[in-house]
């Protein structure tokens, strides 16, 4: 289900207060979004003067209707929107942030939203932040970051490795680092454990035969998988050096799963796309390729029931 319109955002309300625990999909996009800052190519040309509602960049949302708790992982420049999402989602909420935030990494998609917690926006009060060590140590150390800690804008909570955390009697959740750019802060992915069912988010990983874990075991253990979709494939890199920015391709990905049952395969949801990504156009034949593959594309506004 996609949220495009007010009908779809009543329908997804309904969905989500007859479901004890869901997951909703609130952004797909790599950390610069669409459109792209300085694009001048025709995957942004239009959307600078007709922006798309849906192109938010990655984050996901958990929503306990059971326990009337929410979380947001990531926070990412669209945090505005995503929050006032996930709050009219779940319903029941009544403050317009959730029970804990947590981030991967020190990268802008991911963490800068927190600077709207800030006095100079909404002046928020001990929003929960989940943090790994060095992440931690970061927003602690340098500014703007060490003011929301000062002014208790956010209540920085430590996270560990492959260690479980309990969120309600419906959610827990294991971070786990893997191999990515890690200049400020390491990076990790999430396993969110729901009542009935488990999923793998990683959004970011430099390519999947460097992991200390097997990503097919891993896929194995869970029923979802979000996993970084940053690159169809290399055509996408014109101006800069693949080096520089290391993510699997989407047909590498596709081309080490190939040989998965048709039951793993359709746990596989690609996200994190470029703005050049042609899987951002669900009518585009790379997109049509993928399904047919037996593969999923993640896309904003979906709902899972969990």
């Amino acid at each position: 289900m996609v949220v495009a319109s007010c009908s779809k955002q009543k329908a997804t309300t309904r969905e989500v207060e007859n479901t004890k625990a869901v997951l909703i999909i609130l952004g797909t996009l790599q950390d610069g979004g669409s459109p792209h800052i300085g694009c001048k190519k025709n995957c942004c040309k239009n959307l600078f003067e007709t922006p798309d509602p849906s192109r938010k960049v990655v984050s996901l949302g958990l929503i306990d209707s059971e326990n009337k708790q929410t979380w947001l992982i990531e926070a990412t420049p669209d945090i505005s929107t995503q929050l006032k999402l996930l709050k009219k989602s779940s319903k029941f909420q009544e403050d317009e942030t959730p029970d804990g935030i947590f981030i991967t990494h020190a990268h802008i998609g991911h963490y800068a939203g927190l600077m709207y917690l800030g006095k100079e926006a909404m002046g928020a009060k001990e929003v929960p932040v989940y943090v790994m060590p060095r992440m931690k140590s970061y927003l602690e150390a340098n500014g703007p970051w060490s003011q929301l800690v000062l002014q208790k804008n956010s209540l920085l909570k430590p996270l560990k490795n492959d260690s479980i955390l309990n969120l309600s009697s419906n959610f827990s959740i294991v971070p786990f680092t893997v191999p990515h750019r890690d200049e400020f802060s390491e990076t990790v992915g999430y396993k969110i454990i729901g009542p009935n069912k488990t999923a793998l988010f990683i959004p970011d990983i430099n390519k999947w035969s460097i992991w200390q874990k097997n990503i097919i075991e891993e896929i194995a253990k869970v029923d979802y998988a979000f996993i970084d979709a940053t690159f169809y494939d290399g055509n996408e890199i014109s101006s800069r050096k693949i080096s520089d920015i290391p993510h699997p391709f989407v047909i590498e990905s596709m081309e080490l799963f190939k040989g998965l049952p048709a039951s793993e395969k359709s746990k596989i949801y690609f996200i994190h796309f470029n703005h050049t990504n042609p899987l951002l156009n669900p009518k585009s034949k790379q997109s049509k390729f993928v399904i047919k593959q037996g593969f999923k594309i993640a896309r904003f506004g979906e709902v899972i029931k969990f």
